[in-house]
C-alpha cells in the first residue's frame, strides 16, 4: 500500500521557476508533461485521441460513453461535467445523471440498429383503439373495472421520462445502503480526518450509480412493450402504455400480424392497469416488498474496503468497476428469506393474474392467442441484459419465478369459485394465496371457504339490539325524570 493515505497521491511541487523548471527533464521522466505512465498529465483518466491504447485514458475508458471522444472542444464540458458530479450532494443515486445517460443510451438505438423515434398518429390512434378493444375483451374475463383513464403511445425516450420516479423510489434504498457503507468502512478515528473523502467517496458512488442505472434504463427502453412488463407499476397512474417501436421489434420474428400482437400486448397492458388501479394497497404492498428486502442486503465490506482504501481520484472507474461486480450480499436470516418470499410470491401473482386472465380473453379470439402467451412467458421469465444489470446494482431479480403454478392457481379459483370470487381476494393481502399455496393450489382452491354471511346477520342484529336498547334506555330516563318531576311538584 502507498505511504500515502487512501491511496491518493500527493501533487508535484510547482517549480520556482515555472515553465522552465517542466523542461528540466528532457527524458520525459516520471513528472513530465508529454503523458507518461507515471505522469499526472491525464489526471482523470480520460482518453485523448491519439493516445496510446495502454494509457490511463484507453479504449476501456468507462466514461467513454459519458465524454465521447474528447477533442479539443470537448474538454470543457467533460471538466465541467467532472465537476458537478464530484460536487453532487443530492440523494444516494445522481438521478440527473441517470436521466442524461439513459437518453443517451436511447439515442444511440438499440444492437438491431433500431433508433429511437417520434410516434406518428397513425401508430397513436392504433394504440388507442387497440386499449379500447381490449378493455371491451377484458370485461367478461374479470369482475374488476377497467383501470385505465387514457391510452398512450410512447418513444423510448417518453418511456424513460415517465418512468423515472418509479425507478427512483426501487433502486434509492438499495443505494442508501452503498453509501453508508463506505462510511462505516473507515475506522472511527479516522473518519473525522476523512470527512472530505467520505463526501468524494459519496459524491461519485452517487454518480457511479446514476451512471449504471441510466444505461439499464436506456438499454431497458429498448426492450420493454408498455409500462408494466416488469409487473410493477412504472408508470402515471391510468395512463396504459405500449411502445410502437418495440411492439413491431418484438413480433418481427414470430410470424403474426402486427394487429394481433398489439391487440394481445394491449391485453396484457390492461389487465395490469385494472389491477393497479382497482387493488389500492397492491402498489405500495410490491414496492414495500422490495424495500423490505433491500433492507436486509449487507454490503460486501471487504471488497467496499478494498475500493475505499485503495480509492484514487485520478481513476474514478474504480467504484464503478465496483458496482459492476455487484457488492451485495443478501443475508442468510429467515427474516430475509421470508422477505424475499413475500416479494417472489406478490410478482408471481400479479404476472399469473394477468396471464390467467388475458388468456381467458384471448383464446377464443385471437388464433395465435397461445402461441403469444408461451412467448410471453419465456421472455418474462429470462429477463434481458438491462435485468440482468439491476440484478447486480440492486442484489434483486424482479422475475416471478412462479408465474406458471400462480397462472395455474388463478385458473382453478375461476373455474371453482367463478370471477367474483377469484377477483375478490385482491381485497386484502391476507387473503392472497401464499407460497406455500403455490405448492399446494388444489388444497388452496377448494378448501373451505369462510362464510362471513353469518356473521354478519348476527353482528347486524347485535347494532340493531344495542340501538333500540339505547332507544328504550332514553324513554325509560326520561319517564324517570317525568316521575321525579310530578314528585317535587
Amino acid at each position: 500500500m502507498s505511504d500515502s493515505p487512501f491511496g491518493f497521491g500527493l501533487p508535484p511541487e510547482e517549480p520556482e521557476n515555472g515553465d522552465e523548471g517542466k523542461k528540466k527533464d528532457p527524458a520525459g521522466g516520471g513528472q513530465d508533461s508529454g503523458g507518461g505512465q507515471g505522469g499526472p498529465a491525464n489526471p482523470f483518466g480520460f482518453g485523448f485521441p491519439g493516445a496510446g491504447a495502454g494509457g490511463p485514458g484507453g479504449a476501456d475508458n468507462p466514461f467513454a460513453a459519458m465524454f465521447g471522444s474528447l477533442n479539443p472542444n470537448d474538454l470543457g464540458a467533460a471538466f465541467q461535467q467532472l465537476g458537478q458530479m464530484l460536487s453532487y450532494e443530492g440523494g444516494p443515486v445522481n438521478w440527473d445523471m441517470a436521466k442524461q445517460i439513459a437518453r443517451q443510451t436511447v439515442s444511440q438505438g438499440t444492437q438491431d440498429g433500431t433508433k429511437d423515434a417520434s410516434v406518428g398518429p397513425a401508430e397513436r390512434s392504433a394504440v388507442e383503439e387497440a386499449m379500447r378493444l381490449a378493455d371491451l375483451w377484458l370485461d367478461g374475463s374479470t369482475s374488476l373495472p377497467s383501470g385505465a383513464t387514457s391510452a398512450v403511445a410512447w418513444s423510448r425516450a417518453e418511456w424513460v421520462e415517465a418512468t423515472l420516479p418509479a425507478w427512483q423510489q426501487l433502486v434509492d434504498p438499495v443505494a442508501e445502503r452503498v453509501g453508508t457503507a463506505m462510511g462505516d468502512v473507515l475506522p472511527d478515528e479516522m473518519q473525522a480526518m476523512a470527512g472530505p473523502l467520505i463526501g468524494m467517496m459519496r459524491s461519485m458512488g452517487g454518480a457511479m450509480f446514476g451512471q449504471q442505472i441510466g444505461q439499464a434504463i436506456g438499454v431497458l427502453a429498448g426492450e420493454v412493450v408498455g409500462s408494466t412488463d416488469i409487473g410493477l407499476p412504472l408508470g402515471p397512474a391510468g395512463k396504459a402504455a405500449l411502445l410502437p417501436l418495440n411492439v413491431e421489434a418484438f413480433g418481427r420474428d414470430l410470424g403474426v400480424s402486427k394487429d394481433e400482437i398489439r391487440l394481445y400486448l394491449a391485453l396484457r397492458e390492461a389487465a395490469h392497469q385494472r389491477l393497479f388501479a382497482h387493488v389500492p394497497w397492491l402498489r405500495s404492498h410490491l414496492f414495500g416488498a422490495v424495500e423490505g428486502y433491500a433492507r436486509g442486503i449487507k454490503v460486501d465490506t471487504t471488497k467496499l474496503e478494498d475500493v475505499v482504501g485503495q480509492f484514487d481520484p485520478t481513476h474514478p472507474e474504480q467504484l464503478q468497476e465496483a458496482l459492476q461486480q455487484g457488492m451485495f450480499q443478501p443475508e442468510d436470516t429467515p427474516e430475509q428469506k421470508a422477505a424475499l418470499a413475500r416479494l417472489e410470491t406478490a410478482l408471481a401473482l400479479v404476472e399469473g393474474w394477468v396471464d390467467a386472465v388475458v388468456h381467458d380473453a384471448a383464446k377464443n379470439r385471437l388464433t395465435s392467442a397461445d402461441a403469444l402467451r408461451e412467448t410471453l412467458r419465456r421472455r418474462r421469465a429470462s429477463g434481458g441484459p438491462a435485468e440482468q444489470t439491476f440484478a447486480t446494482l440492486i442484489g434483486l431479480e424482479l422475475r416471478p419465478r412462479r408465474l406458471r403454478d400462480a397462472s395455474r392457481l388463478w385458473a382453478s379459483l375461476t373455474d371453482a369459485r367463478g370471477l367474483d370470487g377469484r377477483d375478490g381476494l385482491w381485497e386484502h393481502p391476507d387473503m392472497l394465496p401464499t407460497a406455500s399455496d403455490l405448492d399446494d393450489p388444489d388444497g388452496f382452491v377448494h378448501h373451505e371457504q369462510l362464510d362471513f354471511s353469518e356473521w354478519d346477520r348476527m353482528l347486524g342484529e347485535a347494532a340493531q339490539g344495542r340501538r333500540e336498547g339505547g332507544e328504550g334506555n332514553g324513554d325509560s330516563d326520561s319517564d324517570s325524570d317525568s316521575g321525579k318531576d310530578d314528585t317535587d311538584k
